[in-house]
């Protein structure tokens, strides 16, 4: 069970909506966190958003380490003139998970509307396969004009509404955006923990921007930060509703995430991972994606970076009803502060010869 702090910020990160390319709300509540804490706030010209703790030591390593901002979602494309909205992508959404789902649109003065997307009742044929161009968003406007007045425009943000729910007595949770409010949540809580502990290294924590639409946050803001090594936080989808033998298990443990599209992972970090968490008694499962994470940028900037991806894995990711398993988050919690603790010059450089 987690407390009722962690609770709390959970609930806060996974209602604010930030889409691709919207994150700003999400970014300045971020930003706060980090400024609450004494860090110094670096950032790029897309939004992510980084702050860090500088080492006593000259000329310090730099560890990067962060989630990324964004959820899947859709912008509005067309209303129609019965008052229906046709929305684009933001991210990879199925339409079939879609149906008679309440959504919710900002305007552009912060205001948010409640709406649904259209079903076609039973009586009538059914839905059979949908498609986003079909779906209809119904905000209860009568007209085209009704919408206009309104002061609903392309390109307003929609995502589908998805309320924070404890399950099973604090075992689970359900909510939309756990990939990756979870890598957010974990972020500021690396900031809190080590607010006020000397480090041997530059400690750069935060979140991108855009990572659902091609990791573009993480390539900028690695500009900005230069990193020696990199820990991304993510959140990936779990399989165990396929089979008990499949890679992604609910409740068994941090992800030892060795291969994805986007990068092939460090073995020597993988070790130190995996040696991190029997060091403090925690369960990891092993891992293999055909998504990808921000680390698939992040260790090909400049010469490289050494990148390892520190993720927990949930139910029905890239849609509004997610459920993660709070032991899972606990677990995950335990080594990251392991690592980050025992991470020094010494290590980094060894890991650096490792690949030469």
């Amino acid at each position: 069970m987690l407390t009722k702090r962690e609770l709390k910020l959970l609930e806060k990160v996974t209602q604010i909506d930030a889409i691709p390319g919207y994150e700003h709300e999400l970014a300045r509540f971020v930003k706060a966190e980090l400024e609450k804490y004494g860090f110094t706030i670096v950032s790029d010209n897309l939004g992510s958003v980084f702050g860090v703790k500088k080492s006593v030591a000259q000329n310090a390593p730099r560890i990067m380490v962060g989630g990324h901002l964004d959820e899947v979602g859709f912008t509005v494309r067309e209303v129609n003139e019965k008052g229906f909205i046709r929305v684009d992508a933001r991210g990879g959404v199925n339409a079939n998970t879609l149906l008679a789902s309440r959504v919710r649109l900002t305007l552009d003065d912060g205001t948010k509307l409640i709406g649904s997307v259209g079903a076609t009742a039973p009586h009538y044929g059914g839905e059979g396969n949908p498609t986003l161009d079909t779906l209809d968003f119904d905000f209860g406007f009568i007209s085209k004009e009704d919408a206009a007045k309104r002061g609903v425009r392309v390109g307003q943000m929609i995502v589908a509404d998805g309320p924070f729910t404890v399950l099973n007595d604090g075992k689970r949770l359900l909510a939309k955006a756990f990939d990756n409010r979870y890598g957010v949540f974990m972020a500021l809580e690396m900031a809190r923990h080590f607010a006020n502990i000397d480090l041997p290294y530059d400690l750069y924590i935060g979140a991108t921007v855009q990572e659902e639409v091609g990791l573009r946050g993480a390539t900028t803001i690695s500009n900005v930060i230069n990193p020696d090594l990199a820990i991304v936080l993510d959140c990936s989808p779990a399989r165990d509703n396929i089979s008990s033998s499949e890679q992604g298990q609910l409740g068994d443990g941090i992800l030892i995430r060795y291969l994805d599209r986007s990068m092939i992972a460090f073995p020597e970090l993988l070790t130190f991972q995996e040696k991190s968490a029997e060091a403090v008694k925690v369960p990891y499962q092993y891992f293999h994606s055909p998504g990808g994470t921000d680390a698939g940028a992040i260790h090909l900037h400049a010469a490289g970076v050494l990148t390892l991806t520190h993720c927990i894995c949930a139910r029905s990711i890239h849609t509004a009803a997610s459920i993660v398993d709070t032991s899972d988050i606990k677990n995950a919690k335990k080594v990251l502060i392991r690592m980050l603790k025992t991470l020094n010059r010494d290590k980094i450089n060894k890991f650096k010869a490792a690949r030469r």
